[in-house]
């Protein structure tokens, strides 16, 4: 589905989508758009299992660090509430990332939500104690005796250690403690060191760092990661806010409505999703508005080679 508002020719830009949609909420901007009876998601399997998993989720880094402040936790609850609204169902944190964990914890709770929700987290310690203390206090953080995805958080450069820390991951995802396990990192100087441990461990996910302003990872890692048959989880979507400064004040292209764009979020993440080995992206939000634009990339036409091309040559020249 196509949105357009004023002049037929420009589709509505995320700026001025926001801007009404704080205004008004999205049902004013769009009154056709409800929230749980739109186009079904969009969905891939998960390779190892066949299990399919919806392809827009949430990130929870430095977005949910806000401790028991009441209003901000009411404001997440309703991003969460968006989610599982819109078709979706993962939610990615760790450990690491402050208070995220354990807000994400007590909201899924409150909600008695936790049966629907594809929770993610990580583990980075690098001894097996350390380890398993830290995986115990993630269970306890999340209210759940189980997870369905623990990540090896920001992959080392030590072989032995990998090694080690993996093993680790397999005997919790055999002790049931896990379904899935997998790698992470999020910058580009890693990926070299990803593709060499995800050939040798063949991980269930790997999630790394992906964007139309840093296409690093489809030379190489990401058609490993097809050969592997790892599912593909990406972060930074949107460079760090670097896609949106470039396009700050400027209207979305008419042919964006070709694939159904009807914002500058859904330009940028229906780009990462038009790649075949990309299962879900998880951009980080707070806002319930800014959730609902999300997932509506999750939905329509995607773009095809040429249009990806297009994309590409359009930043280009804006960069």
């Amino acid at each position: 589905m196509s949105h357009r508002i004023a002049a037929p020719d420009v589709c509505l830009s995320r700026r001025r989508f926001f801007a009404l949609g704080v205004a008004g909420g999205a049902a004013t901007v769009f009154p056709d758009w409800p929230a749980g009876a739109a186009e079904p998601l969009r969905s891939r399997a998960i390779p190892v299992s066949g299990e399919q998993l919806p392809v827009i989720g949430l990130g929870t880094s430095i977005v949910f660090d806000v401790g028991d402040d009441a209003a901000q936790r009411r404001e997440r609850r309703a991003v969460l509430q968006t989610l599982f609204d819109g078709g979706g169902r993962l939610i990615d944190t760790a450990p690491s990332y402050a208070s995220a964990e354990n807000v994400v914890g007590d909201l899924l709770a409150e909600m008695g939500a936790r049966s629907r929700t594809f929770v993610a987290t990580k583990v980075r310690a690098t001894d097996r104690a350390s380890a398993q203390a830290e995986m115990q206090q993630s269970l306890r953080r999340l209210h759940s005796d189980k997870l369905d995805l623990m990540q090896l958080h920001n992959v080392g450069t030590s072989d032995r250690d990998t090694a080690a820390q993996i093993a680790q991951l397999r005997e919790w995802k055999q002790a049931g403690i896990c379904r899935y396990f997998g790698i992470t990192h999020y910058v580009d100087e890693a990926h070299e060191r990803l593709v060499a441990v995800m050939r040798r461990e063949k991980p269930d996910f790997i999630q790394v760092n992906y964007s139309l302003a840093d296409r690093s990872v489809e030379e190489r890692l990401l058609p490993a990661a097809r050969d592997a048959g790892a599912a593909v989880l990406i972060n930074l979507p949107f460079g760090r806010g670097k896609l949106f400064s470039a396009v700050r004040g400027k209207e979305l292209p008419v042919w964006a409505a070709e694939f159904d764009a009807a914002s500058w979020g859904q330009f940028f993440l229906k780009f990462i999703l038009a790649h075949e080995a990309v299962t879900c992206v998880i951009p980080g939000t707070d806002k319930p508005v800014y959730m609902i634009d999300n997932l509506q990339a999750g939905r329509g036409r995607l773009p095809d080679a040429a249009l990806r091309k297009r994309m590409v040559d359009f930043y280009a020249a804006l960069a």
